[in-house]
């Protein structure tokens, strides 16, 4: 249970504000300090400062000045103040909070102190994102707790919806933004002149963000419900409708920014961070929310390609929408934090306690979570605005497991919070993570958000004044009650019915995962997040002594790096140099200076990535056409075509009548060398250069090797062309020639094989029709090797599987098939017919 601690304070009028912020603070410490047995004290220090603060009724705190933030009286902090309209904020946006607290007479006071005192025609430009999460979600919000409280008969008796008029007003004075032809609103909105003209001082803009405009349905939709009045959800419903149709078709992800008049992607990479999250978290909370289907299967389609190209657990990495195979950055932003509770709301637990993990140990080694931080878990930006994304996943977690160990992990952030946070007038924002300094900041989500989500992950049930469950949080953890599913609208009917292609309509994807089935182990959480722990320990050693000044050449060149080298990786970081694995097979290099062990160590980085570039310049010689690889053998006849690439090195297959072209495996000598002479390789991508593996089985004597992409799911529809370079220093000694496959393309030749033991397939330059691949096989036919003409030879070659695994099948194993290979110099293409034998 949790224990209620009472508070005598003096409620003078302008410490009205101080009064209710700090009660807030003391009944969530008491919670937690029930379950833990912390933070009583410092929580009733902070509270003994509140008689000299005069905020009220200014938007904000300012917790190092201990005064009020007045917009126009600061110094201007650019798009941050655009969350300010002088309509007490704060206030407004903590007003269900008290509720959650069991603050009944402290809501009510607030209440009448917001109806009192607030106005909503002041001549301000704001965030019509802002406005609509923190403002108007928190109107609603307390005008939910107003009518639960009244209707129970013990709070709010004289409560007439006051605060859903004032809703109703805000929401139309939002409602011009949204006259665009598109109907994505304008960023920005002035609460008494609207959009255009002078007056207004906006409407000039012509980008908003994905999440800006995707983020309004439910407080829109809301607002419909209770007023019966439709416009406010179809003006939500046209805008989410825009951004569906406007997603990049291939990869179904939105980008970052988008043009509210044509419709054209101005940020075109795609994540789940800041300018996209409450987007899909909007899509997801809107079906469970208004019940409406739709939102469920866009929700699905996107969610299925943000685990396909953005989650390579435990990391959450940005893509390009057009080449999602593609990391758009090397650093992952704090706001993506909130991304396992959705997941949990999913029901897709696993990636969620993996990603939460993760932030946990990013967490922990910088006390917060870095606005920003690298893939090697390394500061990006090092402020903290004190955002609540973590402990609402954190939250969620705990509800859907009941593992105690998030327990620990909100106890964790409360502790931090009262140590490095905790100011005489509040709690103030971290400047720098890394030394602890302060900024004059404590922003209205850290009251609306963090003390709630984390007085529910302490509270008993019956600690609760109402059941939480018949409540859905929105993105500013606003409470709107589920029963608005079944209000009358017909703000729905107008929305987009129009058939959102196939889904994949799997009663996972409709129903809410039961944890005891799912896993049935108690264990199971702790064994995901053990190594993902020891990963981030291992990514963030302390820093060692690094060579001095004079010591000689620099401790890694760039042509005697291997990728697969520990220790070339090892002394890549301590240069702060990081390597990215991308899924298309490719390694990227990025340096960060900053994140070096010391100066010098920057200047070897520094040195390495210049060597790097004159290396890969020196490798970009002309490009290379694509290959094309027909099958042509009964029942495909040159219908199905695969792409394949070319090697920048070895013989072109266009200019010479032996091999294959593209990525090889064999990375060290062959065993088999014997068997392997004569004939050509099957190889599997990774490991060590292209190049090596050429020299090693050119060494066993093969006279060819097709090698095929070792990462799942990699495609030539989704990924550019592929060119295997060399290492750096003079491959003229590499004679044979290679072909690369992409995983896709190279599981249909590997199931041909496996289908009918004997397939012939055309490698050429560009794929041929039906009447070509006929006069090619007449041509050989009829011709034999002594004419000189035609230079046609037949060798009887024998494919070598360095990884047999490749074509398992229902426990069968089938290695070592046959090839014959037809070449014909002047049409410039190879014809290989494979047929199976068992050698076994």
């Amino acid at each position: 249970m949790v224990q209620r601690v009472s508070v005598g304070l003096e409620r003078r009028p302008h410490q009205m504000f101080y009064c209710w912020f700090f009660l807030l603070c003391v009944s969530v410490c008491v919670c937690v300090c029930v379950c833990v047995c912390v933070c009583v004290c410092v929580c009733v220090c902070v509270c003994a400062h509140t008689a000299q603060d005069h905020a009220y009724p200014a938007d904000e705190l300012m917790p190092l000045t201990c005064r009020g933030r007045v917009r126009g009286l600061e110094p201007s902090r650019g798009d941050v103040d655009d969350a300010l309209g002088k309509f007490s904020l704060t206030l407004i946006d903590t007003l269900d909070t008290l509720v959650v607290l069991n603050k009944t007479v402290e809501f009510e006071a607030a209440v009448r102190r917001v109806l009192k005192d607030v106005k909503l025609d002041n001549d301000i430009v704001v965030s019509v994102f802002e406005t609509n999460i923190r403002v108007l979600g928190g109107l609603l919000g307390g005008h939910s707790m107003a009518i639960m409280l009244k209707k129970r008969g013990e709070r709010m008796l004289w409560y007439q919806d006051e605060l859903l008029h004032m809703a109703k007003e805000l929401g139309h004075r939002l409602l011009p933004a949204f006259n665009t032809s598109s109907g994505l609103p304008y960023p920005r909105v002035n609460l008494k002149h609207g959009v255009g003209g002078p007056e207004s001082r906006t409407g000039t803009e012509t980008d908003t963000c994905t999440a800006c405009a995707g983020t309004i349905i439910l407080e829109f939709a809301a607002l419909s419900r209770f007023t019966g009045d439709p416009v406010f959800e179809v003006h939500a419903r046209r805008a989410l409708d825009f951004l569906w149709e406007k997603r990049q078709r291939n990869s179904n992800l939105v980008g970052t920014t988008i043009n509210i008049h044509s419709g054209e992607w101005v940020r075109r990479d795609s994540g789940v961070g800041a300018g996209i999250d409450s987007y899909y978290e909007y899509l997801l909370k809107a079906y469970v929310l208004l019940g409406d289907d739709l939102f469920l299967q866009r929700f699905n389609i996107h969610y299925a390609s943000i685990m396909k190209y953005i989650s390579q657990p435990p990391l959450l990495l940005d893509v390009h929408i057009h080449k999602p195979l593609l990391p758009a950055r090397t650093w992952m932003d704090s706001l993506l934090a909130f991304f396992p509770g959705l997941q949990v709301l999913k029901g897709d637990i696993r990636p969620a306690i993996e990603t939460h993990e993760m932030l946990y140990q990013v967490t922990k080694k910088h006390n917060f979570l870095p606005e920003a931080f690298t893939t090697d878990f390394r500061v990006h930006w090092a402020q903290h605005p004190l955002r609540p994304e973590f402990a609402e996943s954190t939250y969620f977690l705990y509800k859907a497991t009941g593992d105690p160990y998030y327990l620990e992990v909100g106890r964790t952030v409360l502790d931090n919070l009262n140590r490095y946070a905790r100011v005489p007038c509040g709690f103030a924002a971290m400047k720098d993570v890394r030394t602890g300094s302060h900024e004059d900041r404590m922003d209205s989500f850290f009251l609306a958000e963090m003390f709630k989500y984390l007085f529910l992950l302490f509270a008993d049930t019956e600690d609760l004044p109402f059941d939480v469950e018949d409540y859905i949080f929105t993105t500013e953890a606003h409470l709107l009650p589920l029963s608005l599913s079944v209000a009358p609208s017909s703000a729905a009917t107008l929305g987009n019915a129009t058939s959102e292609g196939e889904v994949d309509d799997t009663n996972f994807d409709w129903t809410c995962p039961n944890t005891r089935l799912l896993f049935p182990d108690p264990a199971y959480p702790r064994n995901l997040r053990d190594p993902i722990r020891s990963a981030v320990d291992k990514s963030c050693p302390r820093p060692l002594p690094y060579r001095e000044p004079g010591m000689g050449r620099a401790p890694l060149r760039a042509q005697d790096f291997m990728a697969n080298n520990p220790e070339h990786l090892e002394l890549l970081r301590r240069m702060g140099v990081s390597l990215i694995h991308l899924k298309d097979g490719r390694v990227q290099l990025v340096q960060h200076a900053t994140q070096a062990v010391s100066a010098v160590a920057a200047e070897d980085g520094m040195r390495f990535m210049q060597e790097m570039m004159e290396l890969s310049s020196q490798q970009q010689k002309e490009q290379l056409p694509p290959r094309a690889i027909q099958i042509v053998s009964h029942p495909y006849f040159g219908r199905v075509v695969l792409t394949a690439g070319p090697a920048q090195f070895g013989t072109d297959l266009s200019k010479s009548s032996t091999g294959v072209s593209h990525p090889y495996s064999g990375c060290s000598e062959l065993t088999n060398g014997d068997f392997v002479q004569g004939r050509i390789a099957l190889l599997q991508r990774g490991q060590c250069m292209f190049a090596e593996k050429a020299r090693h089985i050119q060494r066993a004597g093969a006279i060819g090797g097709i090698v095929i992409d070792d990462n799942e799911g990699s495609s030539s529809d989704t990924a550019p062309l592929f060119q295997m370079a060399g290492d750096g220093r003079s491959t003229d000694d590499v004679h044979v020639p290679i072909l690369f496959l992409f995983h896709k393309e190279g599981n249909i030749l590997l199931r041909a094989l496996k289908e009918y033991r004997e397939v012939e397939v055309l490698l050429s330059d560009k794929a041929r029709d039906r009447g070509e691949i006929q006069d090619l096989y007449t041509g050989f036919i009829f011709s034999t090797n002594n004419d000189s003409t035609n230079e046609m030879h037949e060798l009887t070659l024998n494919l070598i599987m360095v990884l047999p695994h490749l074509l398992r099948s229902q426990g069968t194993l089938f290695c070592v098939p046959e090839i014959i290979i037809l070449l014909d110099t002047h049409i410039s293409h190879t014809v290989l017919k494979i047929a199976f034998f068992n050698p076994f």
